[in-house]
């Protein structure tokens, strides 16, 4: 998932990412990094081998987003929906081919496509949850929350235990460039820190060209800590640290 394109709220990319809001496994040199959505090995053998591994699904990795409920923002309420494909693909294939989109994302063409990046993170690990952003109930944005220190990301920057990353991109063109995109970043990020106690910085890399995504990130109180490069992209490596959350 690191690789991912980051989405601005002015472009519809993930503010990676995202992330930025990060959230498209990239097809292409990246594919492998991002479709790779097993836990390292010596991850996995901390937990008792194979065994271990099964009861480390979602719930566990990433503390249940599914039941994260609705959180009150400026712009009303918001919740996170984790994808279902049947449901949800014909949506967020349609964004993903919007060209604003597109051009961080790498996702247009076929609803195939977008299908086999989502069934990578719905059949992986649990490490990476897809889902669907709802404002006062209508779905408006798409999200991936994942664990930057179990992901190709952290080969690229000083991972911590507990890193969460996050990508996004909005939806609707409707919805970009009214500062909603920072608005929906920080009510994440803190839902984040409500929900995941273990977590102390969440994370994401938007592509240095996608300066509304980046823009978006500092507005919701991210810093920009480095650059790196990554498959595809040169990214800048955000954080938002739990000890600042109420001072930026």
């Amino acid at each position: 998932m690191g690789a991912a394109p980051d989405a601005g709220e002015d472009s519809g990319t993930d503010v990676d990412a995202d992330a930025g809001v990060n959230t498209g496994a990239e097809t292409g040199a990246d594919a492998e990094d991002t479709l790779d959505l097993r836990l390292p090995d010596d991850f996995v053998a901390l937990f008792g081998g194979t065994a271990g591994a099964e009861a480390l699904r979602a719930d566990d990795l990433l503390d249940g987003v599914g039941d994260w409920g609705p959180t009150d923002t400026p712009a009303g309420a918001f919740q996170l929906l984790p994808v279902r494909v049947e449901r949800d693909l014909p949506v967020v294939s349609r964004w993903m081919n919007d060209p604003a989109v597109a051009e961080f994302w790498q996702l247009a063409g076929p609803q195939s496509v977008t299908e086999a990046h989502l069934r990578a993170q719905l059949d992986g690990d649990g490490r990476s949850v897809p889902c669907l952003g709802l404002l006062k109930g209508t779905p408006m944005s798409y999200w991936e929350i994942y664990r930057a220190d179990l992901d190709p990301l952290a080969r690229h920057y000083p991972a911590r235990p507990h890193d969460t990353g996050v990508h996004l991109l909005i939806g609707s063109v409707a919805d970009r460039g009214r500062g909603l995109g920072s608005t929906l970043l920080r009510a994440v990020a803190d839902l984040v820190f409500d929900k995941r106690p273990t977590c102390a910085r969440v994370v994401a890399e938007p592509d240095l060209r996608n300066a509304p995504s980046v823009a978006a990130f500092l507005t919701a109180g991210f810093r920009f800590s480095t650059e790196i490069d990554l498959p595809g992209k040169r990214a800048a490596v955000m954080i938002r640290d739990r000890s600042l959350r109420d001072l930026m």
